[in-house]
């Protein structure tokens, strides 16, 4: 007897699916063409191997035929790594290095960073009036200067000696091109456009074009590199003097004049260091310069959480009152939202309907409109907390300050949460309640038990086991709840001066490591990330040991 052979579907072909499909992944190809054009532009080869890759694997799985599970399901792949699997790879890797505002990239960065920024405006030196272009001989970018003290006009490129423009080469402007001069009886000299010379519109370049010109420096006499001329704002250009000097070889940078706040001296040598920095003579105990580069500094950041002395005090504060915020938001929460439940659950009761819809109201707004129009009730002086309900004077100094002191503070931030989330809770609650058989209360109130009692031995263990990893999951989302804390006090009222961390009266951890790696003058990416680490940590040990309890929960019922 022979085995019947295995027949493949087949799918029936649509000429409008097959140009529907085409067109579609033409318009993806274009865009991961263009990504991979700028990718490229900025030296940024691996990324745009990876985007070509990419490219080409959701061509294959869309033109060739069957492979219908994989069309399905490479669409929410895709976003599942993208949005969920590298962010995660990305979050810990960076943990484990110094990447910050200062430590943005490798090193060939922070040496063209500390090269652009190592030099000075020359004390009395000469100005010009700048228009920006290029050179037609070979289309790099250049400047038209005006000398703002002879007006003789030269055309300057990056790294090459200026050179003067004869008289009759050049069309002088019409009016004065330097629209910050204050004298603008030597603008109407300058030069608009030169023999040779391509003036560039300005408001059509783009971020890397600028980028360009900003850091073109002209040489004034071979003899003296260290001096030329350079623009800050496409206007006006004035000379510059270097304040160090780059060797290619060693990759070490000397001053040439001594720190103005004395840190270095002329002649110091600046080598790189193992914490990604520039130090006088490579040792990290001596002075540095400002740009310094990613490096691995291995479980550094989390040394830093556990033993800096700046950052031992608001922390604990802050991991102090996050646990309280969360456990109050969800006991309040829970408490409120299941005593509603049960009043509107009276089989007695009428209009149950108008009243629950009533209760719920507070969770169909957006919460981060609700904080916006709370911000404006507990407002101090013409609040509607303060003017009406409470009845204090308008513009009084004694008003209670509910989001400028942190007692009041805290103590507004749990009432706005308890407004926004008892809905939830008694949404959740009445669904249990009604899943609740009838039969059971009815049977203890024949065997003589009170209200109290079988509330408390029958409905209420009944209803932890459904509530409990939800109630679990409430608190997981209140230990993180982003939304409410920044949006109402942005993590304040802030104790300032007390330490050099950005730290608030009402931040908890998430918000506290926002700041940490989005606010203030100095970023830290690599800190963050390795509080991300801490806080996944205890949110998963505390869920794992909640829902073990709630399986003993549901195997003693």
């Amino acid at each position: 007897m022979t085995k019947p052979k295995k027949v493949k579907p087949v799918y029936p072909v649509s000429v409008a699916g097959v140009i529907w499909k085409i067109a579609t992944l033409g318009i993806v190809d274009a865009v991961v063409f263009f990504m991979i054009m700028v990718m490229v532009a900025q030296e940024r080869i691996t990324e745009a191997i990876v985007a070509v890759i990419v490219a080409l694997i959701i061509n294959w799985i869309y033109l060739r035929r069957g492979g219908l599970p994989a069309k399905y399901l490479a669409p929410g792949v895709f976003f599942l790594i993208i949005f969920q699997v590298y962010v995660l790879l990305f979050s810990g890797y960076t943990a484990f290095t110094n990447y910050g505002s200062a430590h943005n990239g490798d090193q060939n960065l922070a040496i063209q960073t500390i090269k652009n920024a190592a030099y000075r405006v020359v004390d009395g030196g000469e100005d010009f009036v700048v228009v920006a272009g290029t050179d037609n001989k070979d289309g790099k970018p250049a400047l038209l200067l005006t000398s703002n003290l002879d007006n003789k006009v030269y055309l300057g490129k990056d790294g090459q000696q200026k050179v003067e423009i004869p008289e009759g080469n050049y069309t002088l402007a019409e009016g004065c091109a330097d629209p910050y001069a204050e004298d603008t009886t030597t603008c109407a000299h300058a030069a608009a456009t030169a023999v040779g010379f391509t003036p560039a519109k300005v408001s059509d370049l783009t971020k890397f074009q600028l980028r360009k010109y900003y850091s073109l420096r002209v040489v004034i006499d071979p003899a003296n590199p260290n001096l030329g001329i350079q623009t800050g704002d496409l206007a006006t250009a004035a000379e510059i003097q270097a304040t160090l000097s780059f060797d290619e070889k060693t990759k070490f940078f000397t001053a040439l004049e001594d720190d103005e706040n004395g840190k270095f001296m002329a002649g110091d040598v600046f080598k790189p260091a193992e914490n990604g920095y520039y130090h006088v003579d490579g040792k990290i105990k001596n002075a540095h310069l400002d740009a310094g580069w990613r490096v691995e500094v291995g479980l550094k950041n989390f040394e830093t959480i556990f033993t800096d002395e700046q950052l031992r005090a608001p922390l604990m504060k802050v991991i102090s009152w996050t646990f309280i915020f969360a456990f109050a938001t969800v006991g309040s929460t829970f408490l409120m939202g299941m005593a509603i439940a049960f009043l509107f659950n009276h089989e007695k009761l009428k209009g149950k309907r108008f009243y629950r819809s009533i209760m719920i109201l507070p969770y169909a707004f957006p919460a981060f409109l609700s904080a916006y129009v709370w911000v404006g009730l507990l407002n101090k002086e013409h609040g509607f907390v303060n003017t009406v309900l409470l009845g204090q004077p308008a513009d009084g100094d004694n008003n209670i300050p509910w989001l400028l002191e942190e007692g009041p503070a805290r103590w507004a931030v749990l009432l706005v949460n308890l407004w926004l989330g008892f809905p939830y809770m008694f949404l959740i609650v009445t669904g249990a309640l009604q899943s609740i058989p009838a039969e059971l209360t009815e049977a203890a109130r024949i065997d003589g038990a009170s209200p109290w009692q079988s509330f408390r031995l029958i409905k209420m263990p009944l209803l932890l086991v459904s509530i409990a990893p939800l109630l679990i999951a409430s608190f997981a989302f209140n230990f993180n709840n982003f939304t409410i804390i920044y949006l109402l006090t942005k993590g304040g009222p802030n104790d300032s001066g007390v330490t050099d961390y950005d730290v608030g009266g009402t931040d908890i951890l998430i918000t506290f490591v926002y700041k940490i790696a989005f606010s203030g003058t100095g970023q830290n990416y690599g800190l963050a990330s390795a509080f991300s680490i801490l806080i996944f940590i205890v949110i998963g040990t505390l869920s794992l040991i909640s829902f073990r309890r709630t399986r003993t929960l549901e195997d003693i019922n």
